[in-house]
């Protein structure tokens, strides 16, 4: 009932992010190619951190 009142774990925040800045990234390509390239770029390091975080996961279980 209450779901927006619920924490978010780490990765699911990192996904979202991630998911954002490529979104804003693709609509920038159009006008702005520069900063379109920053966008992805730091896109790509939270997609980094996101298998990090996945990575661990997997070697607890």
């Amino acid at each position: 009932m209450f779901t927006w009142l619920k924490n978010k774990t780490e990765l699911q925040r990192l996904q979202y992010n991630y998911c954002k800045l490529m979104k804003s990234s693709y609509k920038l390509a159009l006008t702005n190619k520069q900063k379109s390239d920053q966008l992805h770029e730091r896109a790509n390091q939270i997609m980094l951190q996101i298998k990090e975080i996945e990575g661990q996961g997997q070697s607890a279980s």
